[in-house]
Parts: structure tokens; sequence; C-alpha cells
């Protein structure tokens, strides 16, 4: 068996990201929610685009109010109203000001806004009756971005933020990697789908539809292959059609030393290169990974994963995730994300393996704190699994983690 660090250095070193022209497609900005970006982005406008006020108030020529107070305002004409939206038509002469708006363009002449709240209007004259900075509450024209810049670079996943600056950088179409196609089956002569009558002896095929739900939350299409019986042929003609149609084929079962476990056979036998078997860790000990070589841009990855829901899941989230995120496209981000938190109750492990605990990551007071799910864990009890997002992970070797003390937690 394979330590787990060890085994997620072979994991990721497998998977280069999508980074060939063919694997990029051009989207309507409407459509690039959730994508991410093949190429930097950069725009034609100045951010701000043209040098505007920051408040509402009035614009003035910093030279006439430098030493202007409440015990000797300073009095100025006001010229004229300036509302955003339109290009001021007039121009600051020494002793004028202009009332503006926020967002207003900055008139000509004007260099400094003063707020509305330190002044006091008499009909058309204004007294200023503080002192400002020079420049101040004036947004200057390139101060965020500069034309020509880059705006956003490659490799990052457009979320609310980003279609925001795209919009308003008038760029109504952009470069993404393609979506990642999974494929998914369970096999097993036990499993029958849900809305079957079940039978003594047979089992609900579960993992179909978590493994489904976790890689369309991931932005990835899911090609669905059902449940596979455990017969070789059967075996070989879904995994066949797994690498020719996707780019991550995952099975859950079938993956243990079992007289009906054909897997690692047929993939050898298809062209695949297996690099996992086994990992020290609990749940989760019986994964088989393999990559084949198609093409120069095509290297399919299978991942085996255990049958027991549970186990399913860990390597899942610890493994699969992961590896979907990096051939998605992304550059940062896709690693697993651990976090220290403190435990309220006692935590155990027979310390021959990584084990991973499942429960609930909580921030209380500040300190994050992580909650044991109830009831037994166990690789083949689904059942407390519900409201998981967390698994602390006890290391081999250690044995207990006390009530109050810390541990590493995998957050998902």
């Amino acid at each position: 068996m394979l330590p787990v660090n060890e085994a997620e250095t072979i994991i990721f070193n497998l998977v280069p990201p999508l980074d060939s022209p063919s694997n990029t497609e051009i989207v309507d900005l409407l459509s690039a929610r959730g994508r991410i970006l093949a190429a930097p982005v950069t725009s034609k406008l100045d951010f701000p685009h043209w040098d505007n006020s920051a408040m509402d108030g009035y614009a003035v020529r910093y030279e006439d109010v430098k030493n202007s107070s409440r015990e000797n305002p300073v009095v100025l004409e006001v010229i004229g109203e300036i509302p955003a939206g339109y290009q001021p038509k007039l121009s600051l002469q020494p002793g004028q000001a202009a009332r503006i708006f926020t967002g207003a363009v900055m008139p000509e002449g004007a260099d400094t806004v003063i707020m509305q709240e330190v002044t006091q209007r008499q009909e058309n004259r204004v007294l200023i009756q503080a002192a400002p900075k020079a420049q101040e509450f004036v947004r200057k024209r390139g101060s965020y971005y500069q034309a020509g810049d880059k705006l956003l670079p490659d490799g990052m996943m457009i979320n609310a933020p980003e279609m925001a600056i795209l919009a308003a950088a008038q760029c109504n179409q952009v470069s993404v990697f393609r979506k990642l196609k999974v494929a998914i089956f369970s096999t097993g002569d036990e499993l029958v789908t849900p809305n079957q009558p079940l039978q003594p002896g047979q089992i609900v095929d579960s993992n179909n539809y978590a493994l489904a739900a976790l890689v369309e939350q991931l932005g990835a299409e899911v090609l669905m292959l059902g449940i596979v019986p455990d017969q070789p042929e059967a075996l070989r003609k879904t995994i066949a059609t797994g690498i020719e149609n996707a780019d991550i084929i995952l099975s859950s079962g079938g993956v243990s030393v079992g007289d009906y476990d054909y897997v690692e056979e047929i993939l050898a036998a298809l062209g695949g290169e297996i690099h996992i078997r086994a990992i020290a860790m609990k749940p989760g000990k019986p994964l088989t990974v393999a990559r084949f070589s198609l093409s120069n841009y095509r290297h399919p990855i299978y991942f085996g994963l255990p049958g027991n829901p549970a186990a399913a899941l860990v390597t899942f989230w610890r493994f699969v995730q992961p590896t979907i995120r990096k051939l998605s496209g992304l550059t940062d981000g896709w690693q697993p994300v651990w976090i220290r938190a403190k435990v309220p109750q006692e935590l155990r492990s027979d310390g021959r393996r990584e084990s991973y605990i499942w429960g609930k990551l909580n921030l209380v007071d500040g300190v994050y704190e992580f909650v044991l799910a109830a009831g037994n864990q166990v690789s083949g009890n689904l059942i407390n699994l519900a409201h998981t997002n967390a698994f602390a992970v006890l290391p081999v070797g250690q044995k207990m983690v006390l009530a109050g003390e810390e541990v590493m937690v995998l957050q998902v």
C-alpha cells in the first residue's frame, strides 16, 4: 500500500492542465460563469474611464480652497451642476466651483472635490468650511487599470466578481477551457437502481448519484454509464466507452481482491498504465488509478474507487476532486484545502493507516471546530454522511486526539 502523500504526488503529476487550442472555446459573457479562462483578458478601456468624483459635493481648484476653515471659509461662485452620465461643458476659473455628483466627470480646471457636508450653499455661492487634501475625492483616469494591461489572468475561474469586471470592460466573449467529461459507473451483481424493488442480498446503488452530483458541482459534464454486472466482457465494453468519450472515468466497486474483480486486468488489456493499486488510508484502501495515452492531447485517467459509500466519497474528495480542478485548467486553488481545527470530543483510530473521520467544520468565535458525525464511523454507513463538509485526519501511528486538542482537517 502506498502512503497517502506519495499517492497524492503520483496522481497530481499524472494530470497536466488543459492547454492545447483544441481544448478551448469562445463563449458569450452570459455563458461564462463558472468557466475557466483559457487566455489572459485585456481591455481597451482605462478604469476609471475618466477623472470623476467619488463624492457628492463641489468640484474646485485646490489652490482656491487649501487654506479654508470653519472660521475663515472660502467663498466660491457656483457656475453650474454636473450630474453623472454627462460630459461637462463648463471650465472652472479661479474663484469658481461646480456642483458635482458621485461618478460625474470632473470639469476642466477642477482638480479636487469638496464633500457637501463641509460646505454651506448660499444661492449661487458656496462656502468651503474645511481645507481638503490635493485631489481629494477624485478618482483619476486609469488609476485602477490602464488599457492594454492584463485585466484577468488565464487559469482562473469566472465567478460573480469576474463577471462584473468582464462586463464593465465590454468583454462580450471570452476564451475558456472546454468542460471536462467524466464517465461514471458502478460495478456489482448485487446493485440495483433506486426505482427497482429491493430483493434480499441486493443493494441500492447510491454511488452513481453521489459521484455525479460531485462532478457536476465542479462544472464538468457527466456521462452516466449505469450499473455494470461482474462480467469481464460487460466491464471491458463499459470501460472502453469511458476511455473513448471522457477525460476521467470513475468506477466504484470491483477494485479489491476477489473472485469477480476484473477491473485491473481489463485496464491493462485496454492499454492503461496502472500507477496505484492500494493506499494506506481508512476508509479508501482499495483505490486503482490508471492512465491511458490515446494521443498527444488525450490522456484519460481512470479512478477505480471503493464500493462502500463513505470510502467512495473520501477517495473522491481526497484525490478526484483536485484532479478535476487541475485538469479543468485552474492555475491555483485546485489543491486540497487543509485547516487546523479544535475537536470538542475525543477522536480515535487504530493507527495502522491514515484515518479519515467525517463530520462538520464550523467557525466558532473565530476558531475552527470539527464536530464528529453522530453514529458509527464505518465505510458502509452513508446515513451519517449528511451535512459532512470536512474530514479530520489522523496520520499513521496516531491513535487518539483528545477533546480540546487540534487536528488537521480536510475541507470538502
